[in-house]
Parts: structure tokens; C-alpha cells; sequence
């Protein structure tokens, strides 16, 4: 389940999307599979050859990237390796991270 994310940041995210870039949404979330995390970060890129050579950098594999029809297809970060990526790519939120 997601939660604290406001229409403008997702419309935002979008946005970076629809212009070629790849774009972070640092959200919220819930999900009884992963009871340590409690925020997932989307990655996402039009270019899904330009995502998945991102992807390359931190060890994600292509056939991780969740693809949509509408375009928005992205890789889902969660826990500490979300953390690492987030820190590297200077885009942490870091009021997500506090204990």
C-alpha cells in the first residue's frame, strides 16, 4: 500500500519521465513481504535500454524493471540498497530515513 506521496511529485515524476530522463519517487509503503521497509523508491526512464544501463551501475538486472503499458516502467529500490542508491545519486529524502 502507498501512501505520502502528493499529486505533484507524481506528476512531476512523470514529467522527467515523458522528457528522457531517468527520474526517482521516493514514497511511502507497505507491504506484509517486506516488513523491514516502509518507503520504496521508483526509478523510471522512457528509455528502457537508458534504464537498464542505470540499472547496470547498482546491479539491477533488466528483467527487474517493471513494465507498464503507459509508459511509466521502473525499477522498484527498497531497504539499503535503496539507501546506497539514493546516497550515490545525491537524491536521498533523508526525513525517509530517520529511526
Amino acid at each position: 500500500m502507498a501512501f505520502g506521496i502528493k499529486r505533484e511529485e507524481l506528476r512531476a515524476w512523470k514529467k522527467k519521465i515523458d522528457r528522457g530522463e531517468i527520474a526517482f519517487l521516493t514514497h511511502y509503503w507497505l507491504d506484509d513481504r517486506f516488513p523491514d521497509c516502509n518507503t520504496v523508491t521508483k526509478v523510471g526512464c522512457r528509455d528502457l535500454d537508458q534504464l537498464a544501463k542505470w540499472g547496470e551501475t547498482y546491479n539491477l538486472k533488466r528483467e527487474w524493471i517493471h513494465h507498464r503499458e503507459n509508459g511509466y516502467s521502473h525499477f522498484d529500490l527498497l531497504g539499503e540498497h535503496q539507501k546506497r542508491v539514493l546516497l550515490h545519486e545525491k537524491a536521498a529524502e533523508t526525513k525517509l530515513f530517520k529511526k
